[in-house]
């Protein structure tokens, strides 16, 4: 009876952690993105809004493959071959999950193949999506990581 009751009492304690992480759970600060990125994907040309496939949120992998490259970085592959399998709980909570790459689309499609991977995996070959985020930050010298603040010039945490 003693250890049911301890047991008992510590799921309380993740009930209620659940709730409050629940309160902030989209409360991350929003970015309004009025510039049309267009992306190279399986199925041709599409914009950052189709990406969402109409979910609320969007989860980009900045997976590392230029144009050059004759395969995937080793470490994001490695990271990808888990994709397909929590892709499909991302979308019951409301986000696409996708990989982003510089590489052309083509490359992309037929390293998956070999991989066999099934998750969206997208080209920015043509754009300056993955640039566009960080120009700002770059000439500031300030960059957030981790919800923190941090010098790059330092590599000092700003408070």
């Amino acid at each position: 009876m003693r250890l049911t009751l301890d047991i008992l009492k510590r799921l309380n304690g993740f009930e209620f952690i659940e709730e409050v992480t629940g309160e902030y759970i989209g409360t991350d600060p929003w970015v309004r993105i009025d510039k049309q990125y267009r992306f190279e994907t399986d199925g041709g040309m599409a914009s950052l809004a189709a990406l969402f496939r109409g979910r609320l949120q969007l989860l980009v992998y900045h997976f590392m493959f230029g144009p050059e490259y004759t395969g995937g970085c080793p470490a994001c592959s490695a990271i990808a071959d888990g994709f397909n399998g929590f892709a499909v709980h991302l979308e019951h909570h409301d986000v696409a999950m996708i990989a982003i790459s510089r590489a052309p689309i083509a490359a992309l499609q037929a390293y998956k193949r070999r991989m066999g991977w099934t998750f969206t995996w997208v080209s920015w070959l043509d754009s300056d999506f993955n640039t566009s985020f960080t120009k700002e930050q770059q000439r500031s010298g300030r960059v957030d990581y981790n919800y923190r603040s941090l010098d790059i010039t330092l590599g000092l945490e700003v408070h």
